[in-house]
């Protein structure tokens, strides 16, 4: 879940081109399967259950408007990760942008649905997401956009290679990189937590 008990800033994170990968595995009783036609549904229910959107609705809307129109990439880039009974209960994606006739590639909407956080999936979906990136468009650099109100997934994203960057103009002029006031907030986080 988000904690929006602390203030809010953007952060992005990139993976410098030949950084390794440190890989965890999923843990006995939880599988990675791809998508498939209708999982957008599933894919909507997990971002809203940690609040990155105030309904299944809206959720489901920017997955449309953001994926559907590359519905062949959605069957090799998005993953979810099953429990033993069948149910979806985290996701991320591997995506690209093209900003200034530059392609980025990303790790996007990692998401581990309450009741099963603390487990190791969030680990292990970052994982194997960004070893999907790394086949799917080569060893450059990766990136994923956050906020502080994720805290606890930066740490994650940390462990596997990701480092906040300074960067600008990475994801479109209306996801602007807070990168000062966000360390600055983090580092007050780490302390008082």
């Amino acid at each position: 879940m988000l904690d929006k008990t602390i203030p809010f800033a953007k952060l992005y994170m990139r993976r410098k081109a030949g950084t390794p990968i440190q890989v965890f595995p999923l843990p006995e009783n939880f599988k990675f399967v791809y998508y498939k036609d209708g999982d957008e549904s599933d894919w909507a229910k997990i971002e809203a259950s940690v609040e990155e959107f105030d309904s299944e609705f809206s959720a489901l809307m920017l997955f449309k408007e953001t994926f559907i129109t590359h519905v062949d990439e959605l069957y090799r880039r998005c993953l979810f990760v099953e429990n033993s009974d069948g149910k979806k209960v985290a996701t991320a994606t591997a995506w690209w942008s093209v900003i200034d006739d530059k392609r980025r590639a990303w790790l996007q909407w990692v998401s581990v649905a309450p009741g099963f956080q603390g487990l190791g999936l969030g680990k292990a979906i970052v994982s194997r997401v960004t070893e999907i990136l790394l086949e799917l468009e080569g060893d450059v650099d990766f990136y994923l956009g956050t906020q502080t109100w994720s805290y606890k997934a930066i740490n994650i994203y940390k462990k596997i290679g990701y480092e906040p960057t300074d960067e600008k103009k990475l994801y479109g002029w209306k996801r602007r990189n807070h990168y000062k006031k966000a360390l600055k907030i983090l580092e007050r986080v780490v302390i008082s937590r």
